[in-house]
């Protein structure tokens, strides 16, 4: 039984392979009975080759043929295999028969090839659906229940227990872990989480078990989008397939027009007789087709999409992958992607009489009270260096958007806000602080002042931290000969010139709406022609869909900026930025290539069959093989370097 049912298996997934093999022994079978004279036998065992190993082959070109009114290779190859059956059976020289069943096999084993590395690209893409899960732990009223993913709603809360696959995504509400995101980011190491972090669908929970809240539909996950958009770019064809595809049509008519005036004039010009005639044509039928040629584009672009995703790179379309290896200037946006978009608390300057720490537990006893992003960063600065007490009870706490807040301690007031809130209550603010404030946001850094009653305390200094691979990938892709490398932000110039600076950028253009982003990318584009447009925000899905390749930060992108953008960072790392443009750049080599190669192959085989004395068997190996040849050379692409 075990045995059934691995043949079962085998019959199902690949039934090319077990027509090939069919195909096959009824060769063998026949060309035995021919030796022996056994005639009947051997055409019984001929024509089972025929059908078997050819069916699929006859199916799909009549289907074409008729359906679409377009000739293809399938029908080409089986034109030829039948035209040297009747020609053996005609000139009564069986072995001719046996060209033909050889043809047909031949053709039948390249398809079982070219099946296997299409499916092996495949897989290496469609793993991700193995990361998968169908069910969650539902916490519901302290008891665990399991139920199917699909059931989760917002707002649920889920368990996911050490050594699980996290079934979607989530924030952290309890527990800390470490969590192996490679299938997700291509990171190798794990990842530490703890309460409100963000987590994965199909990543692996380490040793902790954690409690978390679903904040989005399971289907919109990032695992899900990722899943979408790579069966997208199965399906969907670049402009250099869908142009060979357009060729090909052309060119198999013209080999068939070719090949029925082989088969009618070398016996007026050349004195051929009639069987040498045809049985040339046939053999051109078959060098001529264009297999290789069309096999020259796709497997390579899947493959270069299956690598971009082992590394973290998601490619929406071959289209993009395309098109990434000729982009010649490069705009970023700021914050969110040269920036980690999370501002922190830099520098603490106190006043005369006063201490870092005091400065530091006043704000954060303000801020505590606040949700402000600049609020925040101030609590979690007083977390980090574990300052005590900075909690201290506060009372009437106010915060006045856009100055500052307030609020009173044993009936004193304290404040925390811009320097015009701060002087609106205090007249006489030290010039030492005065001018280590202006300094400070003239290297684009926000400046928090701190006063109790009628005395300045001192201020914070507080910054979007600049990404620590920022300046490297810049470095890296000025190496690499891209010829603009441009900012937009909608940050003030000061900030804008002083990140800029920081990261060898040397055009910056600040203050920007969206449609001014978007006007922007369209004069680089006048200037370049193909340009890339690297963002992570809202703001910035006019200009990523504007570019030539909109390239969206994964992580820590807006859902409109990963649905906008053409190739997605999903390690947000911008140095993937630069491993994108070289599988892009070594797609187009290995396609490049494989046209050549492929031409260059059918122009040999053409000549040698004019030139020399090629029997149908030969031609067949050679057409064959340059296909299975150009198919193993774009899968080259599956190799990470």
């Amino acid at each position: 039984m075990l045995y059934v049912a691995r043949l079962n298996r085998l019959v199902v997934h690949h039934p090319d392979a077990i027509a090939a093999l069919l195909c096959g022994l009824f060769v063998v079978l026949g060309l035995g009975a021919l030796h022996v004279n056994g005639l009947g036998v051997a055409f019984v065992c001929l024509l089972a080759a025929y059908l078997i190993g050819g069916w699929e082959s006859a199916r799909e070109g009549l289907t074409t043929l008729f359906q679409e009114k377009e000739l293809d290779v399938d029908l080409l190859m089986i034109v030829a295999a039948l035209g040297a059956a009747f020609l053996g059976v005609w000139r009564r020289e069986y072995y001719l028969i046996v060209d033909g069943a050889v043809l047909i096999l031949i053709f039948a084993i390249s398809g079982a090839l070219e099946g296997y590395a299409m499916r092996r690209t495949e897989r290496s893409i469609r793993s991700l659906m193995s990361l998968t899960t169908d069910t969650a732990w539902l916490v519901q009223k302290g008891q665990e229940k399991a139920i199917p993913v699909a059931e989760l709603r917002v707002g649920d809360r889920i368990r996911a227990k050490p050594g699980e696959l996290i079934p979607t995504d989530a924030i952290v509400l309890e527990g800390e872990t470490a969590i192996n995101e490679a299938a997700i980011t291509g990171e190798s190491l794990p990842v530490e989480k703890m309460p409100g972090d963000e987590v994965f669908a199909g990543t692996l929970n380490g040793y902790g078990a954690l409690l978390l809240k679903v904040h989005q539909p399971p289907e919109s996950s990032l695992l899900q989008r990722i899943i979408r958009v790579v069966e997208q770019a199965q399906t969907e064809k670049p402009a250099s397939q869908q142009f060979i595809e357009r060729f090909e049509r052309g060119y198999a008519r013209v080999v068939v027009g070719v090949g029925l005036l082989l088969a009618v004039l070398p016996p007026f010009l050349w004195e051929w007789s009639w069987e040498t005639t045809i049985y040339r044509a046939l053999i051109f039928l078959v060098v001529a087709s264009p297999c290789a040629l069309v096999a020259a584009i796709m497997p390579t672009l899947l493959s270069g999409i299956a690598n971009g995703a082992k590394q973290g790179i998601l490619f929406k379309s071959g289209a993009q992958l395309e098109a990434i290896g000729r982009v010649r200037a490069i705009a970023f946006d700021k914050t969110g992607t040269l920036t980690t978009g999370h501002p922190q608390v830099c520098q603490i300057i106190a006043a005369r009489g006063y201490s870092e720490t005091e400065v530091l537990t006043l704000a954060a006893s303000l801020e505590s009270y606040s949700e402000h992003p600049v609020g925040q960063a101030i609590c979690q600065y007083a977390r980090q260096v574990s300052l005590p007490n900075y909690q201290d009870s506060l009372t009437l706490v106010q915060a006045q958007p856009g100055q500052g807040i307030i609020g009173f301690r044993d009936k004193v007031p304290v404040r925390a806000g811009k320097v015009t809130f701060i002087q609106a209550a205090i007249q006489t603010i030290p010039e030492d602080l005065q001018s280590a404030s202006q300094q400070l946001e003239q290297t684009g850094k926000t400046v928090i002042w701190v006063a109790a009653d009628d005395q300045v305390l001192g201020l914070i200094a507080i910054a979007d931290q600049i990404r620590p691979e920022a300046k490297a990938a810049i470095a890296q892709l000025k190496r690499m000969g891209i010829g603009a490398i441009v900012m937009l932000t909608g940050d003030n110039v000061q900030t804008a010139n002083s990140v800029a600076q920081s990261i060898g950028i040397d055009q910056v253009y600040a203050n920007l709406l969206p449609e001014e982003k978007l006007q922007i990318i369209q004069k680089l584009q006048q200037q370049y022609q193909r340009v890339a447009m690297v963002g992570d925000g809202v703001n910035d899905a006019p200009a990523l869909a504007q570019a030539t390749v909109g390239i969206a930060m994964g992580a820590a992108g807006s859902d409109v900026a990963l649905e906008t953008a053409d190739i997605v960072l999903m390690t947000d790392r911008l140095e993937k930025i630069a491993a994108a443009i070289r599988l892009g750049q070594r797609s187009q080599a290995v396609v490049k290539q494989n046209i050549i190669f492929a031409l260059g192959f059918i122009l040999i085989l053409i000549a040698a069959n004019f030139i020399g004395d090629m029997t149908l068997p030969l031609g067949v190996i050679g057409h064959e093989g340059s296909t299975v040849l150009v198919i193993l050379s774009g899968l080259r692409l599956l190799r990470i370097d």
